[in-house]
């Protein structure tokens, strides 16, 4: 049937239209990206929001920035802001709005360098809390003054750390796990499935820790607040308090509204008593180009995020796994960085509770690899530890925080057993096999002693002739030092600077000051940070060319499970991680549970 005249029409100006709104968007983009840029008048405060999720790492969405949608706030970005803050003269002070930001302890005392380096400027640094907990109250030590709304309260009570075990429930459903591991007395991420409390190395691990990030703490408050440790012990011991009773015991500077924190700015930096305080968002500054303010230029260092637990596959980001550190997207990344003759130096962010031991040694070798090219430098986050740790030991360099959890130098392999859930359920099945292993991992069956020989063997294979090795080598280490290091024990920053298993105290900074050192680059320069992999071109983006990109069913999905408590999903991403070692997989991983608050 031929077309109409109208049809034809309607096609043709659809089309124009199209193109149209395609060129419009694109010209939304360039516009935005240079006339659309914030103004910053003399003598601002710049307001930053210190809440929410920040992930170590967002990439920039071209697409969401043309149409003027706001972006999830990141803890890079944060942290650039605040760089670009100390060198910017028309930022007169800045406004931390702290409300429980989603960061460990490891990044909380970045944070606080941070803070520190900007307050060496002269700038007035202010924190301000609605409710405050240990975590934020730490942070908001490294200021110059701390406000707290006169409704609110500061609750630095002590710590607490959580292990969840679910032993009990697998017992009620029919099922066992079938768990071989080594350092059996520290390596206790399979606890969780074998047994229903902590074990005595897991409890001495935990007890540490809480000992180095309690004493860390308290100093820090007496240091910043001019008391001694022992009365901050004794007002932890005291806590909760609320605002009124905070600033009477000297915690605070003064229980005050938000507009009330303004008028502080405004007597701080010489305004009149009738001007009104200029103030710009850190959403705002976020769009001020850092090499306007004469930061992120010059010679090319690469930075690589490794952010989540470790995987084989692509990088991606889900409601139940949260971020996957992807070994295919990484070795790529690596590879490209250390073929790239414009890159002087590599900066691996490792962020990670480690995971798969096949992607684990994938990405080591990428990186042993591009360090016979160029300089690599590791930056740990809040937690490098097993897998994680096992990517950065061949570095250069390795940084990390005093309150960084690394270590966990360790391997388990298991299976679950659900025999008895199919016998309740009344479910029957036979296996036909060829192969006397053919059943390794068969779901009804324990391993056989046999079975179990070998396993231990490949289990062993991995920790005695791969990780520990190559532990030792890259820490100019002994094998049976490096073995002593492991049996699966998590250290904190401290520690494991005391024991050799990393090299300097710092966060992200430190390590590209370093990276610049071993690349022999000017030490008073800065050099243009690239982003590996590089962000997808605009049209890209635009035009869905992201495979990995949900559907809206995924999305509807990921919402719904979002929504589930925070325990609820812990328990699937054991019930996933099981799945995975059912294939074989080896396990570096320290225990998801362990949660310090």
């Amino acid at each position: 049937m031929a077309t109409s005249k109208t049809a034809k029409f309607l096609l043709i100006g659809g089309g124009l239209l199209f193109v149209v709104l395609i060129i419009g968007i694109i010209a939304i983009a360039l516009f935005a990206d240079t006339m659309g840029r914030p103004s910053v008048p003399d003598n601002s405060v710049l307001v930053l929001s210190v809440s929410g999720a920040l992930p170590d790492y967002v990439p920039e969405d071209q697409l969401t920035k043309a149409l003027g949608i706001g972006q999830q706030q990141s803890f890079t970005s944060l942290m650039t802001q605040i760089r670009k803050a100390k060198v910017d003269n028309r930022i007169g002070g800045v406004l931390l709005d702290i409300n429980f930001p989603g960061i460990g302890w490891g990044k909380a005392d970045e944070l606080r360098d941070a803070i520190t380096d900007l307050r060496g400027s002269g700038k007035p640094v202010y924190a301000y809390l609605e409710i405050g907990t240990n975590r934020e109250y730490y942070i908001a030590t490294a200021a110059e003054k701390i406000f707290v709304a006169p409704p609110g309260d500061l609750y630095i009570n002590g710590f607490a750390a959580e292990a969840m075990f679910y032993k009990g429930s697998l017992d009620k459903l029919g099922v066992e796990a079938d768990v071989i591991q080594i350092g059996p007395k520290y390596k206790n991420a399979p606890d969780a499935y074998t047994r229903k409390e902590m074990s005595d190395g897991q409890r001495e691990v935990i007890n540490a820790l809480l000992d180095e990030y309690f004493t860390r703490f308290t100093t820090a408050i007496a240091e910043t607040r001019k008391k001694s440790v022992d009365d901050v012990k004794a007002l932890v011991d005291n806590a909760p308090y609320t605002a009124t009773q905070a600033k009477t015991q000297g915690l605070i500077d003064d229980a005050i509204y938000r507009e009330q924190v303004d008028e502080q700015f405004k007597t701080r930096l010489g305004y009149k008593s009738d001007d009104k305080l200029r103030t710009i968002r850190g959403s705002q500054y976020r769009d001020i180009p850092s090499d306007s303010l004469g930061l992120n230029k010059g010679e090319r260092v690469a930075v690589i995020y490794a952010s989540g637990a470790i995987n084989v596959g692509r990088s991606s980001s889900g409601p139940i796994n949260g971020e996957m550190v992807g070994s295919d997207t990484i070795v790529t990344a690596v590879n490209d960085a250390a073929n790239d003759k414009s890159i002087k130096a590599i900066v691996l962010r490792v962020d990670s509770p480690g995971g798969s031991a096949l992607a684990s040694d994938l990405m080591w070798y990428a990186l042993e690899n591009a360090k016979a090219k160029k300089p690599v430098v590791v930056s740990m986050g809040d937690v490098a530890a097993s897998g994680g740790y096992y990517i950065a030991c061949n570095a250069n360099k390795i940084v990390a925080q005093p309150s960084t959890v690394t270590g966990s130098i360790g391997v388990f392999m298991g299976k679950p057993v659900v025999k008895g859930l199919y016998d309740w359920l009344g479910v029957t099945n036979e296996y036909v096999m060829r192969g006397k292993n053919a059943g390794l991992f068969r779901e009804t069956e324990k391993w056989t002693p046999e079975e179990r020989a070998k396993m231990v063997d490949q289990t062993n294979s991995i920790y005695f002739d791969n990780f520990i090795p190559k532990v030792a080598k890259g820490r100019n280490k002994t094998v049976e030092d490096a073995n002593t290091l492991g049996q699966g024990r998590v250290w904190t920053g401290t520690q494991a600077k005391q024991s050799g298993l990393i090299d300097e105290f710092g966060g992200l900074e430190k390590a590209i000051e370093i990276a610049k050192q071993l690349a022999n680059l000017p030490a008073d320069k800065d050099v243009k940070r690239v982003i590996f992999p590089e962000p997808r071109p605009f049209l890209e983006t635009l035009f869905g060319g992201d495979a990995s990109a949900q559907t809206r069913e995924e999305q509807t999905r990921a919402a719904i499970l979002e929504a589930l408590p925070a325990d609820v999903r812990r328990s699937f991403r054991y019930a996933s991680l099981f799945d995975r070692m059912q294939k074989g997989e080896a396990m570096l991983l320290m225990p998801f549970e362990l949660e310090i608050k």
